[in-house]
C-alpha cells in the first residue's frame, strides 16, 4: 500500500525529495508519516501529516530543513530534505495510520500500522 522512492547518495548540503505513493483507496483517509532508522539506532519519527492535511509534525533535528506535503492527485506524500548532513543517513520509511485514530505531531512510530519497504539515504563527502 505504500511505496517509497527517491533515496540516494549525496554530499553534505545537498537536497533530496522522497516520495511515498499511497494506495488510492486510503490516500486521503490516513495520517502519513516519514520515519528513519540508522544502523544500530531505533526507528524515529521525522515528519508526519494529518489525514486532513491541516497538521504537521517535525522532529527537532529536521525542523527548518525538511518539509512534508502531499499531492492528492498523485496519491503521493513527499518529504523534501534540504541541507542534508551525515547524521541524516538512514533508511527512510513512510507509514500510515488510520484517520480514526488521533494525530500526534510527535510522529511516534509505534502508532503507525502500515509501512513501506524503505529507501536508503546516505549523506557523505
Amino acid at each position: 500500500q505504500l511505496v517509497e522512492s527517491g533515496g540516494g547518495l549525496v554530499q553534505p548540503g545537498a537536497s533530496l525529495r522522497l516520495s511515498c505513493v499511497v494506495s488510492k483507496t486510503t490516500a486521503d483517509s490516513r495520517h502519513i508519516g516519514w520515519f528513519r532508522q540508522a544502523p544500530g539506532k531505533a526507528r524515529e519519527g521525522v515528519s508526519c501529516l494529518s489525514s486532513s492535511g491541516a497538521s504537521t509534525g517535525y522532529a527537532d533535528a529536521v525542523k527548518g530543513r525538511f518539509t512534508i506535503w502531499r499531492d492528492d492527485g498523485k496519491n503521493t506524500v513527499y518529504l523534501e530534505m534540504n541541507n542534508l548532513q551525515p547524521e541524516d543517513t538512514a533508511v527512510y520509511y513512510c507509514a500510515a495510520r488510520s484517520y480514526r485514530y488521533s494525530f500526534s505531531e510527535d510522529c511516534p512510530p509505534i502508532e503507525y500500522q502500515y509501512w513501506g519497504q524503505g529507501t536508503q539515504v546516505t549523506v557523505s563527502s
